[in-house]
């Protein structure tokens, strides 16, 4: 397998933390699943998969504390997802393995899976999960699912960087966090032609992905998992309840 690195999305967006207060910690990142904590979780995962170098992205001192003992460093955080990518790839370089602390169920798997599937000709992949197979591992979990022709899909918060190239993604990642509460010139971007054919039912998620990839000038894919579970982050405290459900009974 390619050889890769990864970074860890740990920031925060500002005030209380509704998962965090709802386990009684600062950070969601901090929060345990049997004697580990989600961070540690997440790390242990990524580090088994075969990453080289894991960075972290965070501004939480308590949070660069936790890494004490773990195989990874802490990168500064910017203000947004988008900007900390970019300035994470910049220091950890590509290719480069992106997700989230609170992907609370992450496997090692998970990770030699994608990347193994991913197109050998792309700059950018994403990780996702169809209905189905998401409702077939957590029977009853509410998840945001996007409805395309080809089915209904759910991200799975892994995103894979093959070269610098895929930083245009990050770049019209940028565009869209800034414009997110305009969601009329969000539409704008993908052209009245995409945007018709979603509409209509007719837009399969791969044409949406090209779509995506011609805007940031990359070439762009999805990879389907067969893993429900890779759907499931902690996002919400049901969300901690499922897994919590999933990993201590």
């Amino acid at each position: 397998m390619t050889a890769f690195n990864a970074l860890i999305l740990a920031g925060s967006r500002g005030g209380v933390d509704p998962v965090a207060d709802y386990a009684g910690v600062t950070h969601k990142g901090l929060i345990r699943l049997h004697d580990r904590t989600l961070l540690a979780r997440v790390v242990e995962a990524v580090a088994a998969a075969g990453a080289a170098r894991i960075g972290v992205s965070t501004g939480d001192p308590v949070i660069r504390a936790a890494l004490q003992g773990l195989p990874a460093e802490a990168l500064e955080a910017a203000p947004g997802p988008s900007r900390s990518v970019r300035l994470g790839a910049e220091a950890l370089g590509t290719p480069l393995l992106v997700t989230t602390v609170d992907h609370a169920l992450l496997q090692p798997e998970w990770i030699r899976r994608f990347i193994e599937d991913a197109p050998g000709d792309v700059d950018v992949a994403a990780l996702v999960a169809r209905r189905d197979v998401v409702e077939a591992a957590a029977p009853g979990t509410a998840r945001t699912y996007l409805r395309f022709a080809d089915g209904d899909w759910s991200g799975c918060n892994l995103f894979y960087l093959a070269n610098p190239r895929a930083l245009g993604v990050v770049d019209l990642w940028r565009r869209v966090e800034a414009e997110r509460k305009k969601p009329w010139r969000i539409a704008g971007l993908l052209g009245a032609r995409t945007l018709l054919s979603y509409a209509a039912g007719r837009l399969t998620l791969e044409k949406a992905a090209r779509r995506l990839g011609e805007l940031a000038d990359v070439r762009a894919a999805v990879v389907a998992s067969p893993f429900g579970l890779a759907a499931v982050d902690v996002d919400k405290p049901a969300d901690l309840d499922l897994v919590r459900s999933l990993v201590e009974t």
